[in-house]
This record gives C-alpha cells, structure tokens and sequence, in this order.
C-alpha cells in the first residue's frame, strides 16, 4: 500500500520533471542567456545542432578581438577601459550556455527517458493495462507540445542520428544475447517470414495503392507506381525495436517470440533493398530488364555482404580478447568496438548493418566468453542491457515529439487504405506461408500461433526514419506518406500493442518458462541431440544435426585452437574446474581449523576419510552461488558433448564388416529352405492338392509304381505310421508303433505278413544332424518327425466309396 501510494503521489512529479527537462532546450532563447556570453563565448568550440527549424534563427555572435579571446595574454598593468567590456562583479562567475549546450541537452533527454521510465514501473497498475512503449509515445506527444506552446520548435528525430547512433544499441543487444538454438531450429520458417512474407507486403500494399490512386475521385493520379511501391517497401517491414517492447511485456513462448522477433531482424536486408532500388529507379528515365535482374542479386549481395561483415569484425574480436589476460579492464571495450565498427562498415557500403551486428555477435560470444573473465561478461551484460533500453526509450519519445514537429498532410483515402491493406497483406501472408511451412515443420504452428504472428506484426521507428530519407524533390508526396506511416505505427503500438496481451491469455497461448531448465535437461538435451545426429548418419539422412555435428567439429578441431586463449581451446574445463573447486574446499577446511595437519597433496575425500571426525556435526558446506551455478552450467554446456566425437566416425557405407556375417546368412537361408520343404510337406499330407481319386485309380496308380510304398531296408529303427486302408481313417484307427520294442521281443515278420497285418508302412525321414546347422536343434518332444507324427494324426484320409466294398490296397498286391 505505501508503494502504491507513493506511485499515485509520484507520477504528478514525474510528469513535471519531464516537462520542465523537455523546455530547458527552449529556455535559452528567452532571456535566460545573459548577453556577456554573446562577446565572450567563441562560436567555433562546438559545432551548431539543428534540432528544429527554430535553432535556425539563432544567429552566431559577432567575432571576438584576439584581446578579448579567453586564450590571449593581457600585457601586464593595462587597464580594461580601452576595451569596451563592462566590468564584472566577479571576474571568474559568468553564464556561458552555448558552451554546454550539446553535452547538456543530451544529457536532459537521457534523463527524461530514465525518469520515464522509473515512472512507468513504478506504478503497476499502470504497466499492467499499456505496454511501455505506448506511454512513451504519450510522453513524447505532451513534451512535444509544451515545446510548441512557448513558441519554439520542437526537435524531430533525425534518419542519421536513429540509424548510426539509437539503432545500433538495440540490435547489438538482441544479436550477442540471441537464442541460437531455438534461432537455427526455426531459421528456415523465419527466413520465409523475412523474405517472401516481406515481399508479399511490399508489392501487396504498393500495387493496391497504385490502384487507389488511378482512381479520378482520389485526386491521388499523379502518385506513380514506382512512389506507391517505394512506400510499400516502408510500410511493410516488422519493426524489431516495438517486437521487443511488447513482446518482452507479455512473456510469450520462445517459439512465437524467435519467429516474430527473428523476422523483424532479418527483414532489414529486403527492406534496405527495396528501398534504395525504388530510390534509384526514380531518377532514371527508363528501366530495363536488366535493371530489375541487378535489382534482384542486389538483395543477396547486401544480406550476405553483411553477414561477411559482420562474421569478419566477430573472428578479429574474438581473436583480440585472446590476449586480453593480463588487461581485464579494455574487454568489454572491444566488444562494443567492433560490433559498432562492423555495423558502421556495412553501412558504409549502403550493406544490411543489423545482419552485420548481428552475425558479429553470434560469433564472437563463445570465443570472447571464453577468453575474458566473469567480471567482464558481467560488465557486457548489464552495459549492452541499459544502453539498449535507454536507446528504446529516446525512440519512442522521440516518435511522440516528431509527430508534434513534423509538417503533414492528412488525406482521408490514402491513409485508411494504407492501413487496411496492411492489416490484409499480413493476414494472408503469414496464413499463406503457415500453410505451405506445416507441410515441412515437425511442430506445427496452430491456428492460435499463426494469429499471434500475424497480429504481432507490429510497424515503428524504422519506418518513419525511412520516411524521412525520402526526397521531397522525387516524391512530392512526402508530407502525406509521413502522415500515413504515422497513422499505421500509432495503430499498431497502440492498439495491436494494448490488446494482444488480453488475446493471449484469452486463446490461452503458451507463456514463456519463467524459470531456467535444470543442468539435467540440459544434460539429457545434448545426449538427445547426438542420438538424433547418430541415427542421422544411419539412416544416411543430412539433417540440420549432422551439419550441426560437422561445424561442431570443425570448430573444435581448427577455429577454438586458434581463438581461445591458453589450454581452453582443447577443452579441459571439467575436470580444471573440479581441481578447482577440490582446492578451493580444501583451503576453506583448513581455514576452519578442524582438519589438523593433513598433507597438501591429499584430496578433500582422503582428507575426509583420513580424519572423518575433525568437522563439527553441525557443520554443512555452504550452497552454490548464482554466479557458481552459471559457470557449471555453462561448462557443461560446453564439455558434456562429445562422448560419440571420440569414437572412430561412421556412416552406413563405412561399416566395419562382421567376420561371422557370412556365415550367420548361410545358416538363416538354410533355415529359411527347411521351413519352405516343413510347408511343402505339411500341405502334402494335411491339404490334398487334388480331388481324392476313386479306390479304382489308387489301386492303378499303386500298381504302377509298387517299390515307392515298399518299406525300406534301414525302417526297423525308425518310427512308423500303421494305417488300415480298409476302414475310414479316424484317430482312434492309427497305432503307433514302436518296430525297435518289436524287434526285441520276436523275430520280424516276413514283408508279406507285414503288409498283409500292418497295412502301408511309411517311414518317416530322420532330420539331418545337428552339426550341419547350429541355428536350431530338434528337442525331444518336438522334432520335425513327432510333429509330422501329430498332423497325420489328425488327417482323416481319402473317404471310402460307399457302393464297392472291396479294400482300398487288395491283399497281395
């Protein structure tokens, strides 16, 4: 309650900071700047700022005389009579405005926006119900305002000072602290997002303008096709600088959040392009072919020349902070240093400058982390983390006090289909698009992520600074496209911005995991991925795992040798920092004065279990710090990886051959022939392939061939099947009997007696032994002879004809 009170309280004061930091600029010009400053103040110390047309009219003081230059020696004892300057009461004490003017008013706006932005987060209910970045709008439009009321102009964000000075903090930010997992997971659906869904916007909003404008009761025909693409191209990009303001407030899930974000980074390269080639297209007479073919490789020549920018600036980064060790101090310097130079290199060459900070900060982190020291990632961190949003916030104020200074033009046709078609475009792209990338994504964006995406879609500052670059002596309709960008950007800040937190929570989207994963997610994430990458290789299949797993290696085994500082690069971090923290234990142990004389060279655990009883009971060894945690989390970031990179490499034409392969295939393809002859056989017996002859045809067919049904020489020790062919075959009609019990008891019988009592005798054939095949050996109770045993047993035999009574085998035959 008191917290809330003082909000309350507070914000009148905030409110009137703001606005007296916002006319202090204006002041000067009212009295407030005494007229010695006029003969004594040199003009040329600082060079004059323009920040409103205003300023202009200030008119620079006359030239001082060389004797009354601050600098120039007075002879000694002359009086200042002869000078014309009146006398002061306190010779040193003066007002000297100009002198501070640039560094002051400076300063004034940081300050504003850091009151502001205290202001904000002080009062809850407040940042509850309208993001930031609206509010800072707001403040913007009041200070403006009070600007314009006292009869001054207020100052306008100038193109030059966002993109080489207000920018450049924001993007660094975003690109050194990037999710690069979640980031190269989604990089195929983000560049879709960024390139076509751009291009689809531009030429969408352009093309529908144009026809707008052919309209006659516009009064818009003299708005060409190549103006209307030109705007499009504007109008049309995601804003990186209001995605991060909104989206951060409302915690959404990191898959929406890298989609949205990652496209509103990457689309700067088709933006930049398209800009300046309708820039250029205008001033020439006629366009060719081969202007739009040049038009085309442009875009690939200005996205990958600044990646190589900002890949070369991150190497030389990385490479310098190998040599930082003994200068702990300059490290986060040379960081700052070379992203911003990379940055200004890319512009310089009219190359995407945020694809070149960002490449410069994907790269150079893990070699730089591993080379400076934790203070100095500290430093980096926070330094990068306020520079940033104290960058977003002058943005956004400035965008309220731009608005107020700036001229315009309002035109009722134009500026409502402008924002029509931009709500239109970008709903049937990112519907268009999700449509045709579900076909490829493993994880599918739902319908309630495809609407987060196409509402979040929100426009700002690079627009309107783009819109500012237009010149007014090709486009005359510069003052109207102004009037439309603005209308578009407060529309998505305001209204896109302050309801998509109420949508998310009533389609129940998934929130961002406020907590950090566990070291052992993170263990079992690695091993997951190098199982993925194994089975990859298997399969033969080169997924984003395997060329993961070949940069990993390279990087390894060339790039960390020669950007890491020392014995990091070969990776001995686990088990330095056990050796570390044994140490570090041991020190604390001894320190306590409970260990006694132990030698130096014994490990805590000897030490432990040499003198069990030194420490006291209730003594128990303090937890991880944060900071301890991180760095163990990081280390095994690093190290628990590369269990499979220290076996020999594999893929499914490189296998080792098995000696016994051959083999085990020859004893399967016997298996599988004497499975396929059990079939035949079984089918012989139990299923008849024919019609069952008549008893006429059996007794012919047997008569023809008597030696196949004659008992063989070698049957006595084999077990046989009886069968009596006079009578209907049943189960109870088959006797089982066992000749070798026979044998031993009386002597044999003679063939026809055994024909005459036994019937036809049918041997069974004995398997083959078991050392021809090691793959299966018969038991006792289930050989293949006991089995066709059993399914003879089971066969019912040929019918009997019921009008002949005659036997179906006659005797002594």
């Amino acid at each position: 309650m008191p917290a809330k009170g003082f909000g309350v309280l507070g914000l009148p004061f905030l409110v009137g900071m703001a606005a007296l930091l916002g006319l202090l600029p204006a002041l000067h010009s009212h009295g407030l700047e005494p007229q010695p400053m006029m003969a004594t103040s040199p003009s040329h110390i600082y060079p004059r700022v323009i920040s409103g047309a205003g300023r202009e009219a200030i008119t620079s003081p006359p030239p001082a005389s060389p004797d009354g230059h601050p600098g120039t020696k007075h002879p000694a004892n002359n009086s200042l009579e002869g000078h014309g300057k009146k006398r002061k009461v306190f010779p040193v004490l003066e007002v000297d405005y100009r002198h501070v003017r640039l560094p002051f008013e400076i300063a004034l706006w940081i300050l504003l926006a850091c009151l502001m932005k205290l202001g904000f987060h002080v009062i809850p209910t407040i940042s509850s119900i309208v993001p930031e970045s609206c509010l800072l709008i707001v403040v913007g439009l009041l200070v403006g305002g009070l600007i314009k009321a006292v009869g001054e102009d207020p100052p306008i964000l100038q193109s030059d000072i966002f993109f080489l000075f207000l920018l450049p903090p924001i993007i660094l930010d975003a690109g050194y602290f990037l999710p690069l997992r979640q980031f190269t997971e989604n990089l195929g659906t983000i560049l879709m997002f960024a390139v076509l869904g751009t291009l689809w916007n531009a030429f969408f909003v352009g093309s529908l303008l144009y026809a707008v404008c052919q309209i006659d009761v516009t009064g818009l025909s003299h708005i060409g096709l190549l103006a209307n693409l030109l705007f499009g191209s504007i109008i049309s990009a995601v804003d990186p600088v209001a995605v991060l303001a909104v989206f951060e407030e409302i915690h959404i899930n990191e898959l929406l959040h890298i989609l949205v974000f990652g496209e509103s980074l990457l689309n700067d390269a088709v933006t930049v392009v398209l800009y300046h080639l309708f820039d250029e297209y205008a001033t020439l007479d006629q366009i060719f072919f081969t202007d739009i073919v040049l038009g085309f490789l442009s875009f690939f020549v200005v996205s990958l020349g600044g990646v190589f920018v900002g890949v070369v600036y991150g190497i030389i980064a990385a490479f310098t902070s190998r040599f930082t060790s003994h200068i702990r101090v300059i490290e986060p310097l040379f960081v700052f240093l070379y992203s911003y130079m990379a940055y200004l290199s890319a512009e310089l060459f009219h190359l995407s400058g945020i694809m070149a900070l960002i490449a410069a900060g994907v790269v150079m982190r893990p070699y730089v982390e591993a080379n400076i020291s934790h203070k100095s990632h500290t430093t980096i961190k926070y330094f990068l983390k306020m520079w940033s949003s104290v960058s977003e916030t002058l943005i956004f104020i400035f965008l309220g006090v731009s608005t107020v200074a700036g001229q315009h033009r309002w035109d009722w046709t134009f500026v409502i289909c402008t924002l029509i078609f931009c709500l239109i475009a970008r709903v049937l792209g990112v519907l268009g698009l999700t449509w045709f990338i579900n076909k490829f994504r493993i994880v599918k964006l739902t319908p309630k992520d495809q609407f987060i995406i196409a509402y979040g879609g929100l426009r700002g500052a690079i627009a309107f600074s783009l819109g500012y670059l237009i010149e007014e002596k090709h486009f005359d309709m510069r003052e109207m496209f102004l009037t439309a960008i603005i209308t578009v950007i407060f529309f998505t800040v305001f209204v896109q911005g302050m309801t998509i937190r109420p949508l998310v929570d009533l389609l129940a989207v998934k929130k961002k995991q406020e907590t950090k994963r566990s070291i052992n997610e993170e263990i079992h994430t690695q091993f997951l991925d190098h199982l993925l990458t194994g089975i990859e290789d298997i399969c033969g299949h080169y997924g984003h795992h395997h060329w993961k797993d070949k940069l990993n290696r390279f990087n390894k085994k060339y790039i960390k040798k020669c950007l890491i500082a020392g014995e990091r690069s070969k990776e001995p971090q686990l088990i330095a920092f056990y050796h570390k923290m044994e140490m570090k234990q041991a020190i604390e142990l001894v320190e306590s004065g409970g260990m006694g004389k132990i030698p130096s060279a014994v490990s805590t655990v000897s030490m432990q279990n040499i003198n069990p009883k030194a420490l006291p009971v209730e003594r128990i060894l303090p937890a991880l710090s944060k900071d301890k945690e991180e760095e163990i989390r990081k280390i095994l970031r690093n190290n628990l990886q590369k269990t499979r990179q220290r076996l020999r490499s594999y893929n499914r034409h490189t296998l080792v051959a098995d000696p016994y392969e051959e083999a085990w295939n020859q004893m399967l393809l016997r298996r599988q022939k004497a499975r396929q002859l059990e079939q035949k056989i079984n089918n012989y017996l139990t299923v008849p392939t024919h019609k069952i002859d008549s008893p006429t045809m059996s007794r012919a067919r047997i008569g023809s061939d008597p030696l196949a049904y004659d008992p063989k020489p070698d049957s006595e020790n084999l077990p046989i099947i009886t069968i009596d062919p006079a009578s209907p075959q049943s189960p109870e009609s088959v006797d089982l009997v066992n000749e070798a019990l026979k044998g031993m008891r009386h002597l044999p019988p003679s063939p026809e007696e055994d024909e005459d009592e036994e019937g036809l005798v049918m041997p069974t054939k004995e398997p083959s032994s078991p050392g021809t095949d090691d793959v299966f050996t018969p038991g006792a109770n289930d050989s293949p002879s006991n089995q066709r045993m059993m399914r003879c047993l089971s066969d019912p035999g040929p019918r009997p004809d019921p009008e002949e009574g005659d036997p179906f085998i006659p005797k002594g035959q």
